[in-house]
C-alpha cells in the first residue's frame, strides 16, 4: 500500500485546506484510513479516521472543525479543515492499516505511512 499526500499549504488563521492522499494498493478486510499529524517538538496524533463503514472518527481538538472522507472510486481520502488555528500548525501524515475492532479510533495503529505534508497556519 501507498499513499501520496498533497494540499498542504501556508493559511491564515481562520482558513480552509483541503488534504487529499491518493491511495494505491490493497488492504484485505475490514480496514482503517486517516491522518496524523506532528507539531515541532511534539509527538505524532491521530487527528481523524475513517472505516469501511465510512464511520468516522476525531480527535477532540479537531472535532467540529475537520471532516474527513473517502472517494472510494478515486481511492482518494480527504481531510476538510475548516477554521484553522495556529496551533494545526504540523506535517499531517496520510495513514492506513488493518482494522484491529469493529471501530477505528483516531489514533489507532497504523501499517502504513504517506511522506507528510506540511501545513502551517499563523
Amino acid at each position: 500500500v501507498q499513499l501520496v499526500e498533497s494540499g498542504g499549504a501556508s493559511v491564515q488563521s481562520g482558513g480552509s485546506l483541503k488534504l487529499s492522499c491518493k491511495v494505491s494498493g490493497y488492504i484485505s478486510g475490514s480496514y482503517c484510513m486517516g491522518w496524523f499529524r506532528q507539531a515541532p517538538g511534539k509527538e505524532r496524533e491521530g487527528v481523524a479516521a475513517i472505516d469501511s463503514d465510512d464511520t468516522t472518527n476525531y480527535a477532540d481538538s479537531v472535532k467540529g472543525r475537520f471532516t474527513l472522507s473517502y472517494d472510494n472510486a478515486k481511492n482518494t481520502v480527504y481531510l476538510q479543515m475548516n477554521n484553522l488555528k495556529p496551533e494545526d500548525t504540523a506535517l499531517y501524515y496520510c495513514v492506513a492499516g488493518v482494522a484491529s475492532g469493529p471501530f477505528c479510533y483516531s489514533d489507532f495503529d497504523p501499517d502504513y505511512w504517506g511522506q507528510g505534508t506540511q501545513v502551517t497556519v499563523s
